[in-house]
């Protein structure tokens, strides 16, 4: 690396109006990709039920985006200290809108998983890109204003994914295909905005060096670690040949890329970064905060429609708490972060109305009145608007800007794998307990699960007599609490992580 390059430069933040410009493309970027997850969860339900899926396969469907996500984020993280941002931002968009319109024409379950993991790849790059471009314009103290608007796009994306999920999938002359159809307009629009209003200092590097063995060896054993996950469990046992296998293996791949990351100049995930108190402790947070949200929150839509017996559009507008309070808390924290340069206080306050939220919805059944509901999936928004964009800003303080993209690609992979665990172990958790219930109540009815084809593996709950779908829905019901008190419990490490934050202050420079 020539002295030029490295030699560390204080870079200042752009003027409020030409960021403004730029975010309003980058913000339709998250607002898409934020959509197209969401708008999947209420129909879900409805999507696996036409493909005659069952309930592996619509936790699959969750399961296999983001573990390409996931595996895929700290290498577009690197290549974002490395490469033009906007650039690796527009083939993003273009990896996005190709797998959309892939998913939209599927034609079974295990088409539209396979298109999903595509997809998956897109989202991923999308997420962290955006983060890594605002870092790049923005200084971390005033990054908490601009903070209030991801909040305000990830409120709204979350509150109408849902909304505009159910109204599709309602909606005889649309169908749920256009679930994935309707991101294309909007994610070619942003493309044309960012092509003429995103203009970054691109710092050229002539002596790069990409670590495709590192990058291979994360991508290689964090995806194994998560399929053992999946599996376990349901198609082998927790002590098996088969987890000995697939555990040992992913411990190796893992252990290797540990010792490749510390050796190679360029590293996908730096270890130095990752090594120091607060960006550990941040990792840890973010980790538990990702398992908690992804891992309770996606199965929201499920107890609506099937537990509960709403429609779509119904389930939707159910969801209204827990964004409201996503949107209300991040705009309100983001401000008093900026006018204060203290991140520490809103983390902490955070991660603690998350686990109570999860406390509260833990005691849920088929039965429990809208209102308990409601009051705990907003306490579950404010934590989780509070903690996480805070959580990347602790981070971000701590690196230069040569750093800011792997720094940013690791605290979003460490988030992202802890939401894919989060919705493998919760999933398999619901799918027995579910099926645990099931059995139990067709015996209670005189009818035996062992010879019923309705016990439970198939999600068309319409196409079931009604003395089944009774006990169906109130197994759904039922089992739900269940997964969210563990994912309190997984929020307490978040917690006690937070606690040993070091109180700073944030700097008001974009470099250091």
């Amino acid at each position: 690396m020539s002295a030029e390059t490295a030699a560390p430069t204080r870079v200042a933040p752009m003027e409020h109006r030409d960021v403004l410009r730029a975010l309003s493309g980058l913000l339709i970027v998250l607002f898409v990709a934020m959509t197209s997850s969401t708008v999947v969860s209420v129909a879900l339900p409805q999507i696996i039920g036409s493909l005659n899926g069952t309930q592996s396969q619509y936790t699959w469907v969750i399961t296999a985006m983001l573990l390409t996500s996931t595996a895929s984020t700290p290498v577009w993280g690197k290549l974002a200290d490395l490469f033009s941002k906007k650039l690796l931002l527009q083939i993003a968009i273009g990896i996005f809108v190709v797998s959309s319109v892939a998913c939209g024409f599927a034609r079974s379950t295990e088409q539209l998983i396979a298109f999903r993991a595509l997809q998956g790849i897109g989202m991923g790059a999308l997420q962290v890109l955006v983060q890594v471009i605002i870092a790049a314009m923005i200084s971390p103290k005033e990054r908490g204003r601009y903070n209030g608007y991801l909040g305000g796009v990830m409120a709204v994306s979350t509150v109408g994914g849902p909304l505009l999920g159910g109204f599709i999938t309602d909606t005889s002359w649309l169908g749920w295909r256009w679930c994935f159809f309707i991101a294309v307009p909007f994610t070619l629009l942003a493309s044309v905005m960012l092509a003429r209003t995103l203009h970054l200092t691109e710092v050229r590097r002539p002596d790069v060096k990409v670590d495709y063995l590192g990058a291979t060896l994360i991508a290689a054993g964090v995806s194994l670690l998560l399929l053992w996950v999946t599996f376990v469990g349901t198609d082998f046992d927790w002590i098996s040949w088969q987890t000995l296998a697939m555990v040992g293996a992913a411990a190796v791949i893992l252990a290797a890329a540990v010792v490749v990351e510390g050796r190679v100049r360029e590293p996908v995930v730096p270890l130095d970064v990752v090594r120091r108190r607060d960006p550990a402790l941040a990792i840890i947070a973010s980790l538990a905060v990702g398992m908690a949200m992804f891992g309770g929150a996606v199965f929201l839509g499920q107890y609506f429609q099937i537990g509960r017996g709403y429609s779509p559009t119904e389930a939707g507008l159910l969801t209204i708490p827990l964004m409201a309070g996503v949107l209300v808390s991040s705009t309100v924290a983001g401000r008093l972060v900026s006018r204060t340069g203290e991140v520490k206080p809103y983390i902490v306050a955070g991660v603690v109305v998350l686990t109570l939220g999860f406390l509260g919805l833990s005691t849920i059944d088929h039965e429990t009145s809208l209102v308990i509901v409601s009051l705990g999936m907003a306490a579950v928004g404010a934590g989780v608007g509070m903690s996480m964009q805070n959580l990347v800003l602790v981070l971000q303080n701590t690196v230069p800007l040569s750093e800011l993209g792997a720094a940013s690609g690791a605290i979003t992979f460490f988030r992202s794998l802890g939401g894919t665990i989060g919705v493998s172990v919760l999933g398999a958790v619901l799918a027995h307990q579910v099926a645990t219930e099931i059995a139990a109540g067709l015996t209670k009815q005189g009818i035996d699960p062992a010879a019923s084809s309705t016990g439970g593996s198939t999600l068309n709950v319409a196409a079931m007599p009604p003395g089944v779908q009774e006990v169906v829905r109130a197994a759904y019901g039922d089992a739900t609490g269940h997964i969210f008190l563990i994912a309190a419990a997984i929020a307490v490490v978040g917690v006690v992580a937070s606690l040993f934050l070091t109180p700073t202050k944030l700097r008001d420079s974009v470099d250091l």
